[in-house]
C-alpha cells in the first residue's frame, strides 16, 4: 500500500480532530490551509482558527489565502504535488479548476447522513428537526453543494439530551477514523463511490443570530430543541423587562395543552422555572443573565423571580 502525499483545509474545532488523525497516520501531511485571522472579542483583537493553532503545535506549514478565486492560491496548491486534499468546514469556496488540482481530488467530511442536511450547518439544523440520527459522510467534492458522490458513511443516534456542543464531539473525532480509512483504502486503488439520490435532500442554512430569540408561541418540544441546536452558539435568548436572558439548558415539563399565555412564568423550584408554550411547558434549568456568568435555575433564583412574570417583553 503506497503513502498519499495529503494537503487539509478546515478552520473551526470541529476540523481539529480530523486534522490531528491525519497527521499521525501513515500518510503525509505537507500543508494546511485555514482561513485567515480574523478580528474578534471586544478588544477586536486578531484570533487565529483552531486549526491553525492546531496546526502550527504539529510543525505544519500553513498557508491562509484569502481565496481560491484567483491563480495565486491555485499556484501554490499546485506546487505542493499533493495526491489528495481533506476538506472540513473550509468556509471558502472551492473552484471547479482548484478542484481538479490534486491526482485523487478534493474529500470531504461532512456531518450529516447526506443527502439530508447539504450546508453550513447540518448539526444544528438536525436536532432542530428533532432527528432521531445523524452520522458523518466521507464525499469527494465537486462543484455543487455538498452534492459529491459518497465513499463512507456512518450513522449515530442523536441522544434527547444532545446539544449541538455534544453531537460535534462525537462526530468529529468519527469523521477523522472513518477520513484516514478512506485514505488507506484510496491508496490502495480505486474505492466505490456512490452517487447521492435525489429523494431526500434537504439543506442546512448557515445559522443567523436572529434565529436565537424564542418565540413562546411555538411548542415546548420545538423550542427545547432550539436550546439544544443553538448551544454552544448562538444561544437561545428571551427578553425580561427588555434585558437579555440567554437560555443555555433546557427541559420538557409538559408536552401537551395550553397552560396559560406564553411565555408565563408558572412556578418555579429548585429543579428548575417553568414557562408555558404555546403547547405545554418547557423548564428552564441553566440561564444567564447581561453581565453575568450562566448558572443552574436554583443558584440565578436566589437573586431572581421571576414567578408570574411574562418572558419575550
Amino acid at each position: 500500500m503506497s503513502i498519499l502525499n495529503l494537503a487539509f483545509a478546515g478552520t473551526p474545532e470541529f476540523a481539529v480532530p480530523a486534522l490531528s488523525a491525519l497527521a499521525a497516520s501513515r500518510h503525509r501531511l505537507r500543508a494546511v490551509f485555514t482561513q485567515p485571522d480574523r478580528r474578534s472579542g471586544r478588544g477586536r483583537d486578531l484570533k487565529a482558527s483552531e486549526v491553525k493553532c492546531r496546526a502550527l503545535e504539529l510543525g505544519l506549514p500553513v498557508f491562509q489565502p484569502e481565496t481560491f478565486r484567483g491563480a495565486e492560491a491555485a499556484e501554490l496548491l499546485a506546487g505542493l504535488n499533493v495526491d489528495a486534499l481533506v476538506v472540513v468546514a473550509y468556509g471558502l469556496i472551492l473552484p471547479a479548476s482548484v478542484l481538479a488540482i490534486p491526482r485523487l481530488g478534493f474529500f470531504n467530511i461532512h456531518a450529516s447522513l447526506l443527502p439530508r442536511w447539504r450546508g453550513a450547518a447540518p448539526i444544528q439544523r438536525a436536532i432542530l428537526a428533532g432527528d432521531a440520527q445523524t452520522g458523518v459522510t466521507i464525499m469527494r467534492l465537486e462543484a455543487g453543494l455538498d452534492t459529491g458522490p459518497m465513499l463512507a458513511t456512518a450513522s449515530l443516534p442523536i441522544g434527547p439530551r444532545d446539544t449541538s456542543q455534544t453531537l460535534q464531539r462525537k462526530l468529529a473525532p468519527l469523521g477523522g477514523r472513518m477520513m484516514c480509512a478512506t485514505l488507506d483504502a484510496l491508496a490502495a486503488g480505486p474505492v466505490p463511490e456512490t452517487v447521492q439520490p435525489e429523494a431526500g435532500v434537504t439543506y442546512a442554512a448557515k445559522l443567523d443570530k436572529s434565529e436565537a430569540e424564542i418565540d413562546w408561541s411555538h411548542t415546548a418540544a420545538s423550542i427545547e430543541r432550539r436550546v439544544r441546536a443553538f448551544n454552544p452558539w448562538p444561544i437561545a435568548q428571551t427578553k425580561i423587562a427588555g434585558q437579555q436572558l440567554r437560555i443555555w439548558e433546557s427541559e420538557l415539563a409538559l408536552a401537551d395543552g395550553a397552560h396559560g399565555p406564553p411565555g408565563t412564568v408558572l412556578a418555579q423550584s429548585p429543579a428548575g422555572i417553568d414557562v408555558a408554550c404555546g403547547q405545554g411547558v418547557l423548564r428552564l434549568t441553566r440561564l444567564q443573565s447581561p453581565g453575568k456568568a450562566q448558572s443552574a435555575a436554583a443558584q440565578f433564583m436566589q437573586s431572581h423571580s421571576l414567578l408570574h412574570v411574562r418572558l419575550g417583553a
